[in-house]
């Protein structure tokens, strides 16, 4: 709950255009496979990506994914933007 305060603090950053991004959208603004983005849809935690369902679908506002970046980034940590490597 604490990392969605944070996101929705980030959120109200102004930005010139506020637009819902579908989930192929997003895979190609974080640069990375659409089943990536899938899987951290269905993630708990900090790592779950914010979005929501209308109906089958998924939406994503663009302004919540940047400050997700931007969170990921703060954390000071290996990012979770990269894929962990199979063991």
């Amino acid at each position: 709950m604490h990392a969605m305060a944070n996101i929705e603090k980030f959120a109200q950053v102004p930005h010139p255009r506020r637009s819902l991004l579908n989930v192929e959208e997003v895979a190609e603004l974080l640069q990375v496979p659409v089943s990536w983005v899938y899987e951290r849809t269905r993630r708990r935690g900090r790592d779950r990506l914010p979005g929501f369902r209308l109906g089958k679908y998924w939406r994503f506002d663009e302004s919540e994914i940047r400050a997700w970046i931007g969170l990921q980034r703060s954390r000071g940590t290996r990012s979770c933007l990269i894929p962990e490597p199979e063991l």
